[in-house]
């Protein structure tokens, strides 16, 4: 079979399961009841690509697709539009996007693709526009509801792309200072002294005024702002380089379980001076392993 007809048949099993005597479970859904599942799906998609488990990859990558002709058949169902509007504005976006490839404009480094992007992106907005009431925020294409890590790098990639920007990396370390400064201020005035928080979210909070609690929220807001920041001059991903530190994390914890398992013991019955050696034991075995 051709990449094509594998495709087709993909589409059609699809609408199998959605007709009448197909499956119960595919019939009930709606595009609000598998929207989680699309979100799990992407990130099972991530969690592949970290460990470059190219056999699990393939799986997933047809998870993913899955979404997207999940919700072109129900919209196909409902008089919407069909895969065939999904595919033909993919390919008309992909050409329109690349004149650099398709057409006859220069771009020879990724900077200059990504600003002939905006530039074109900015213009098909333009076209599409029936009536314009009022300037359009080059913010507007950002969608409020994805992830806020993603959605604070794209906003900063926005504004970026119109020269709101630090000169250099220095000046982001310099707002990280003052955004660290601004945050202790505000610890200080806490009525007691912060102790480690444990258990459910909250169960350190609930003394804090609500007024201050919203201060220390928004400065820790923009303390993860800033890191969005240094993590974009330094082209990084922050949503992977978190996921990577989340992961060595997972790595080293379950390795002290095991340490303290070995003994017979459970780290609830370790102070933190045994836990610290077994946490630094669990490091030096991964720096070994390399």
């Amino acid at each position: 079979m051709s990449t094509g007809e594998k495709f087709e048949r993909a589409v059609n099993i699809m609408a199998r399961l959605r007709a009448p005597g197909g499956c119960p479970w595919d019939r009930e859904q709606t595009f609000d009841s598998i929207k989680p599942y699309t979100l799990e799906e992407t990130y099972e998609v991530f969690e592949a690509i970290e460990k470059r488990d190219w056999r699990e990859l393939p799986r997933e990558l047809g998870d993913l697709l899955l979404q997207v002709l999940f919700y072109s058949e129900m919209a196909k169902e409902a008089g919407h539009f069909s895969i065939d509007e999904v595919l033909d504005s993919l390919s008309r976006k992909l050409v329109d996007r690349h004149p650099h490839v398709f057409g006859d404009v220069r771009a020879d480094t990724p900077g200059e693709v990504v600003r002939n992007w905006e530039a074109l992106k900015k213009a098909e907005k333009a076209k599409t526009k029936e009536r314009e009431t009022q300037r359009q925020s080059l913010l507007s294409g950002v969608s409020r509801a994805m992830p806020a890590l993603l959605e604070a790098t794209k906003l900063s990639r926005k504004a970026a792309s119109v020269g709101f920007d630090w000169p250099d990396v220095s000046g982001v370390f310099d707002k990280l200072e003052e955004e660290v400064a601004e945050l202790k201020d505000d610890i200080a005035e806490l009525p007691h002294p912060i102790k480690p928080a444990g258990g459910h979210a909250g169960s350190r909070t609930s003394f804090v005024p609500a007024e201050l609690r919203e201060r220390i929220e928004g400065e820790v807001g923009d303390l993860f702002f800033v890191l969005v920041n240094l993590a974009r001059f330094l082209d990084v991903d922050p949503e992977s380089a978190l996921r990577r530190t989340t992961q060595k994390f997972r790595r080293r914890f379950e390795a002290m379980e095991a340490e303290a398992h070995a003994t017979e013991r459970n780290l609830e019955e370790l102070n933190i001076d045994q836990m610290e050696e077994l946490w630094q034991k669990s490091k030096r075995a991964e720096e070994v392993k390399r």
